[in-house]
């Protein structure tokens, strides 16, 4: 059963959207997911800071 995200304090930086939601438990997660077609990049981090580095660095390969 996949989990239902809530997103917050979601910014677009280039092709990337960056978002915070709470995990599972209660803890605050930082996401990067490319908006792309066909890029499929997204990624997890427990630092807002280092989802917009991954953001800020990404080059698609689409």
């Amino acid at each position: 059963m996949s989990t239902y995200r809530r997103f917050r304090d979601r910014i677009r930086i280039g092709p990337v959207e960056v978002a915070t939601y709470y995990d599972g438990r209660g803890r605050d997660k930082h996401t990067a997911a490319c908006t792309a077609p066909a890029c499929g990049f997204s990624a997890d981090y427990a630092t807002r800071a280092g989802a917009e580095l991954a953001a800020r660095t990404h080059r698609c390969k689409a």
